[in-house]
């Protein structure tokens, strides 16, 4: 692995601008190129809509939409003057993440061409107007309200798939993030009415010449495998999807953490590790 050049289409959130991460945005720079990074899409989230589709922790900092615009509105200054002045040590993309809830067919845009980050992550962090990613018990409440576990799944492949039609992203984030909780997730993606979802969104994602996040960040939670799973994975390449790390970073303690894992594994499937960068948003 030691030709290849270890990357991060989706890290780089930041203490500064993140409320659940650590170090602030320079330092994570100064981590990437110490590392020997490349380049790296810093794909910060982002500002919630509404108070009500706040994470739980940030209500309980009491962080109101206003102030998560003003904050990312500083994100997006700050990582292009880190952009300028680490020009010559590596690219620097000022990405975004993108969220999927009500209102953001029209927010997201709004976002876009107030400022114009060089690409976005689309990602899913919940299943109608509910979050299922930041604890097992609001996993396990979501599930139930949408009708069990298969359904959820279902609804969130649906809703991903209407995300990827809507913000054709440059880069999908974490594709099957909905398993984070689920111990059966591998038998349970393999079920008719959920494969069937994964092949038509993976059909678009080709159609769309999209990159697919292979997220590291899995394996620092105690997983066995990234996101994206190897079933799915397997599915991807035969579509000839072009496939790229993201190590989901938090801070400078999981800056790469299991990248050459990652590579290996991209490696020994047979994707090319000539990885291919995000396609710059045209405004």
């Amino acid at each position: 692995m030691k030709n290849i050049s270890p990357v991060s289409v989706h890290g780089g959130h930041s203490g500064q601008f993140c409320h659940h991460a650590t170090d602030s945005l320079e330092e994570i720079i100064e981590s990437y190129i110490a590392k020997g990074f490349p380049w790296v899409g810093i794909t910060e989230h982002a500002p919630g809509i509404s108070l009500e589709l706040l994470y739980p922790d940030q209500r309980a900092a009491g962080f109101t939409p206003e102030f998560l615009l003003s904050r990312f509105a500083g994100y997006m200054q700050e990582c292009r003057r880190l952009q300028e002045k680490y020009r010559g040590d590596i690219e620097i993309f000022a990405a975004m993440e993108s969220e999927t809830y009500s209102g953001y067919a029209h927010f997201m845009p709004y976002l876009i061409e107030t400022f114009r980050p060089d690409y976005i992550v689309g990602s899913v962090h919940f299943v109608d107007d509910m979050g299922f990613d930041y604890s097992r018990e609001q996993y396990d409440k979501t599930a139930e309200a949408a009708g069990g576990m298969d359904a959820l799944y279902c609804r969130y492949f649906d809703q991903q798939y209407e995300m990827i039609q809507l913000l054709k992203p440059s880069v999908v984030g974490h594709f099957d993030l909905i398993r984070i909780f689920d111990e059966d997730y591998k038998k349970r993606l393999l079920q008719p009415e959920i494969i069937v979802r994964i092949q038509r969104n993976l059909e678009l994602i080709k159609k769309f010449d999209l990159i697919m996040d292979f997220n590291l960040r899995s394996l620092l939670k105690g997983a066995d495998e990234p996101y994206i799973s190897r079933v799915i994975l397997e599915m991807a390449l035969k579509l000839g999807i072009a496939v790229v790390p993201g190590d989901d970073s938090h801070g400078l303690g999981n800056i790469g953490i299991n990248m050459e894992k990652g590579i290996a594994l991209l490696a020994d499937l047979g994707f090319d590790t000539n990885w291919r960068k995000p396609r710059l948003l045209q405004y």
